[in-house]
């Protein structure tokens, strides 16, 4: 174990210099920032890690002579030919044969990612549990309503007004319906092997099924992915409610796209994973109205006139029960919703 092991899981890219600026340790993080393996920046210079940036070498330089640091919450690095906004600490280290300071990057786009998916989980494990008492106090007098109303149907001498008896008894039961689908992801968790493509495939059966004519479903899998641990049956809700979704935005005549990735080096919500499956549902439809972007995955927000808004939510919910995530871009013609799975042991679980 090396002494910086606890920096291999953190999001923030850090690097040891030595007195005369040579790297002498750098963590996946600054890998990832960097575009370099640790192999090429370990023993290398600051102005080799980080060429074009003379003035910032220059600061760190003064700060190593004056055994003083720094911390800059917009410093603007030329990395790759890319002006990239950075967050920037520089720390004095002490007691270390090595290394002098300690560099900590971090994007201020990724630290922004960070806290909007923190809100996000924080939102929805509030809403999960404001639906889930809502669901209760609902569900509790609709049976008496049924019940009422089946009572009175064998009263009713006339036919035309059995019919009305009838319509309360399937709205109870359409309300019923609603009410189950809201508690049903507070049932225990099904932990299994599970092949993310599986889920998939059923996710596509369902889907031709349900939109027969003229739907196309492209798929672009990486088939050497690893198995995930967790719940099949939630996975495959929290993606067909995801792809369904996609197939109403485009009414059931457009294009989806299915493309499987793994990811390195995955940070949700402050969680750091090496391994993650990244799940990607494309659609060609109009978009993500504006107007409700900031909350698609809150409950009974819908783009649609005959949305419940429930299917996002329900994902969201699920993805998070897998510390995972759903996120989203969109612009009209271009919809994509990436689920985010990371891969654990199953002990993890």
């Amino acid at each position: 174990m090396t002494p910086y092991s606890g920096l291999e899981l953190i999001s923030t890219a850090v690097l040891m210099l030595d007195e005369r600026l040579q790297v002498t340790y750098a963590n996946p993080a600054a890998e990832t920032l960097l575009a370099h393996g640790r192999k090429h920046l370990v023993g290398a210079g600051l102005d080799k890690a980080l060429p074009g940036n003379d003035g910032f070498l220059r600061r760190v330089q003064q700060s190593i002579d004056t055994d003083g640091g720094f911390n800059e919450n917009d410093l603007l690095l030329d990395l790759g030919g890319e002006a990239v906004h950075l967050h920037c600490v520089m720390t004095p280290i002490e007691n270390d044969s090595e290394a002098r300071v300690a560099l900590e990057f971090r994007e201020l786009e990724q630290q922004l990612k960070i806290e909007r998916e923190s809100r996000l989980i924080e939102q929805q494990q509030a809403n999960r549990e404001l639906m889930r008492n809502l669901a209760h106090e609902i569900k509790n007098p609709l049976g008496g309503i049924r019940g009422a109303a089946q009572l009175l149907e064998r009263e009713l001498p006339d036919a035309e007004l059995r019919e009305f008896t009838q319509v309360i008894v399937k709205e109870t039961d359409r309300l019923q319906s609603l009410m189950n689908r809201l508690l049903t992801p507070n049932r225990p968790a099904h932990i299994e092997a599970v092949n993310i493509h599986e889920v998939l495939e059923r996710v596509r059966t369902l889907l031709v099924a349900e939109f027969p004519e003229r739907l196309s479903i492209v798929r672009d899998y990486d088939t050497s992915l690893p198995e995930l641990i967790g719940d099949k049956e939630q996975l495959m809700q929290a993606v067909l409610n995801v792809a369904r979704n996609a197939a109403q935005a485009t009414d059931g005549r457009g294009e989806i796209r299915f493309t499987t990735r793994v990811e390195r080096g995955v940070t949700i919500a402050r969680n750091r994973y090496k391994l993650a499956l990244a799940v990607v549902i494309e659609d060609d439809g109009p978009g993500v109205p504006p107007e409700i972007a900031e909350r698609i995955f809150y409950p009974l927000v819908s783009g649609r006139p005959d949305g419940t808004g429930l299917g996002l939510a329900l994902a969201q919910g699920y993805a998070g029960q897998h510390e995972g995530i759903i996120e989203f871009d969109s612009v009209p013609g271009h919809t994509r919703f990436t689920v985010l799975l990371p891969v654990r042991d199953k002990a993890a679980l």
